[in-house]
């Protein structure tokens, strides 16, 4: 049974973020992401400071999956400013919902990435919340993977499925990665072109001789998502 949003949630992270409103700061960080939502001025530390008692009050506590969802979905698609958008994924990234962030959750995390579209929040989703699920389920969300590279309407999903094994160290599959790079190489979006770049360059910490190859195996990279891969990469021996 639905159980609807937190009642509590999304008024406690309204009123701690106006409490803390820097204005002067907040027309910059707004310029600097070319945000339709404002902001309130929080640097991410104070935004931090802002939350840390909101997601550990017991009175505030998500009691199902369900709670938990709309909560995020609730403080979302109400956010008045950008930092509400940041709260609404501290929620979703919280280690007492670690057990939520799977395969069934995915439809929300997809939402969110349509909805966001813009780098600050989609790599933030996708190099934690559907990174996680894909280590969890792999055999769900590998061939998802595979499918959202290869969507036509959305740049930021298709993002979102190149970066989805950043940070997961020696655990990186690297068919995968190659199965959802190869559909963007020629992508002439600079998104696009970076997320390559980064994907490669992360797994170049753990494998740098793959990921050479795989530069050379594919001279049709752009110059940004080769100089990126290769950043941190010697020369071959």
């Amino acid at each position: 049974m639905s159980t609807g949003p937190h009642p509590d949630f999304a008024s406690a992270v309204r009123d701690a973020l106006a409490a803390r409103a820097n204005p002067e700061r907040a027309a910059g960080q707004q310029r600097y992401m070319k945000s339709a939502l404002p902001y309130h001025g929080l640097t991410s530390p104070e935004l931090a400071v802002a939350l840390r008692p909101i997601l550990r009050d017991p009175g505030l506590a998500m009691r199902s999956r369900d709670e938990w969802a709309t909560t995020i979905r609730e403080v979302w698609e109400e956010a008045t400013h950008r930092e509400e958008w940041y709260a609404a994924l501290a929620l979703a990234k919280h280690r007492a919902y670690r057990h939520w962030v799977d395969s069934a959750s995915m439809p929300l995390w997809e939402r969110l990435i349509r909805t966001g579209a813009w780098w600050d929040v989609v790599d933030d989703i996708a190099t934690h919340l559907v990174r996680d699920a894909v280590l969890a389920a792999p055999h769900v969300e590998k061939p998802r993977m595979r499918s959202w590279a290869v969507v036509g309407d959305s740049l930021w999903v298709r993002r979102a499925a190149m970066l989805c094994q950043v940070g997961v160290q020696d655990r990186l599959d690297q068919q995968l990665l190659t199965d959802v790079i190869e559909p963007n190489v020629e992508d002439p979006d600079f998104f696009s072109r970076k997320a390559i770049g980064w994907a490669l360059r992360d797994h170049a910490r753990w494998n740098p001789a793959w990921v050479r190859r795989f530069v050379e195996e594919h001279p049709n990279l752009s110059g940004l998502s080769r100089r990126e891969a290769l950043k941190h990469v010697g020369p071959a021996s």
